[in-house]
């Protein structure tokens, strides 16, 4: 529990963080998971324009720091290599 006034801050503070990063990874699941239903559905042009979309929305979360730069660079080389199987 907070007792001071910045410990309640912080834990304010926290609480809003977490809400937006939540919002963030959020929208990074959903990126990555259009693409796979664009694999999935056999449209290589459509999956490309997709992971072209979900490599800025990968890209700018990274940024923010919600997930980690190498964690955007796995996801988005897996997405890549997916495409690319694609015959």
């Amino acid at each position: 529990m907070a007792n001071t006034k910045q410990a309640r801050k912080r834990a304010r503070q926290a609480n809003a963080r977490n809400a937006l990063a939540s919002s963030q990874r959020s929208k990074v699941r959903t990126a990555i998971k259009s693409v796979r239903k664009a694999v999935a559905a056999g449209d290589k042009k459509a999956a490309a324009e997709i992971f072209r979309k979900a490599t800025s929305v990968i890209d700018s979360i990274a940024d923010k720091k919600v997930i980690h730069k190498n964690t955007a660079a796995r996801n988005k080389s897996r997405l890549a290599a997916a495409i690319k199987a694609m015959a």
